[in-house]
């Protein structure tokens, strides 16, 4: 029995809160952490070494400035547990069977073409940078470009593994080939990249690559993952800049304000310090109007000797989040699991559609919650399984 309880310790979150640890350790100073929210140490931020899913990113709704004609919103689960799996290296990875053939550092060594339509990266880098059309428009490069160890919608594509992710680190060619990519990607959204430390800034082509950002709401999507593939390949910090901008620019300019949302709900959230995001959230709540909808933080504080007391993390009035997979790694070492084969965990699958005209619109999921200790104790006895699928927009 103490085996079975020991597997127990790590739980996938089910709410919001238990996904978003923000505000659990927020600080008045607010100094970096030393370690981020995946309970790695090691830093992977090229400035100290030498940067859905879930459901599809809509535009913000307009809102009024009066509270009773505002409509109820809340925040996304399904965006909330996507990004708590990148932020913690996806702690239900299972490593594939198949031999791993580093298809994505080979691709960006030009060894290999993308699949399906047989263009090598040089190509991609030398010829598409200014055809907007073509950026536009051809949706399977993308995944090439900026590989994530999780399926997008081109089914050629391959899923980054840790091996592919520490060789390609080590590789100056990709990384060199790895940065130019993405400086294409931003000149195509009206942004350049100013230096080495990941800094940007309006391009001279601004005004009309904005225009065309704002009602080109699944280029959204792409920006998710670029985000989440610079973390992966070793430019973590490249991520604050770019989500500044995009803040600054949909906030404060109202040059790209259906990106409000997007940049809200995923692009803050695809990175991994609490310190950094609780600044960009900050900063975000001095410019969001109507003031009162703003459903990012902090949380309100709970006053002194309230009835029921504090809830999980302090005086924040969140619930604690849910143990972190470095957590549930030292918990499996522990003697009373260590013995257990036994790996309980719980999906939801999520459908997205994309309407021809609008980009990605609807996106429609379903939830799952962890059964309790009794209920799997008897569907391990009765050796049922349970499989889930999930489909990951780009």
């Amino acid at each position: 029995m103490g085996n079975l309880l020991g597997i127990w310790r790590f739980k996938e979150p089910s709410t919001v809160e238990e996904c978003d640890s923000t505000w659990g350790s927020d600080s008045d100073s607010d100094e970096p952490a030393a370690e981020d929210d995946s309970g790695i140490s090691e830093s992977v931020s090229p400035a100290e070494s030498e940067r859905a899913a879930g459901d599809p990113e809509d535009a913000s709704p307009q809102l009024s400035d009066s509270p009773e004609s505002v409509p109820k919103m809340k925040r996304s689960f399904y965006a909330a547990r996507d990004l708590y799996k990148y932020r913690h290296s996806y702690p239900n990875f299972r490593k594939s069977r198949q031999p791993n053939e580093y298809r994505n550092l080979r691709f960006y060594l030009n060894k290999i073409p993308l699949v399906p339509d047989g263009i090598y990266i040089e190509e991609i880098l030398t010829k598409w940078r200014g055809d907007y059309d073509k950026l536009e428009h051809n949706h399977t490069y993308i995944q090439w470009l900026f590989p994530l160890r999780e399926q997008g919608l081109n089914f050629y594509a391959h899923e980054l593994t840790q091996d592919e992710i520490k060789e390609f680190q080590s590789t100056r060619e990709a990384k060199r080939r790895f940065l130019a990519a993405y400086s294409l990607m931003l000149d195509f959204y009206g942004v350049k990249l100013l230096d080495k430390s990941g800094n940007v800034a309006r391009a001279s082509n601004w005004q009309e690559r904005f225009q065309h950002l704002n009602e080109s709401q699944h280029n959204y999507l792409r920006i998710t993952r670029i985000l989440k593939s610079l973390g992966e390949l070793g430019y973590e910090a490249f991520k604050a800049p770019l989500v500044r901008l995009f803040l600054e620019e949909s906030l404060c300019h109202n040059t790209l304000p259906n990106m409000q949302h997007s940049a809200l709900e995923y692009y803050v959230y695809t990175i991994r310090l609490p310190a950094t995001r609780r600044r960009l959230l900050r900063f975000a709540r001095q410019h969001y109007k109507p003031a009162h909808a703003f459903l990012w933080g902090p949380p309100p504080k709970r006053r002194a000797g309230a009835v029921g007391g504090s809830v999980g993390a302090g005086s924040s009035g969140i619930r604690a989040p849910a143990p972190t997979p470095e957590q549930h790694r030292r918990g499996k070492e522990s003697p009373t699991s260590a013995s257990s084969g036994i790996i309980m965990s719980s999906h939801d699958a999520v459908t997205c559609q994309e309407l021809a005209g609008g980009g990605l619109k609807g996106c429609t999921g379903f939830g799952s919650n962890m059964a309790g200790l009794e209920g799997a104790l008897m569907m391990v006895a009765r050796g049922e399984t349970r499989e889930y699928n999930e489909i990951v927009s780009l």
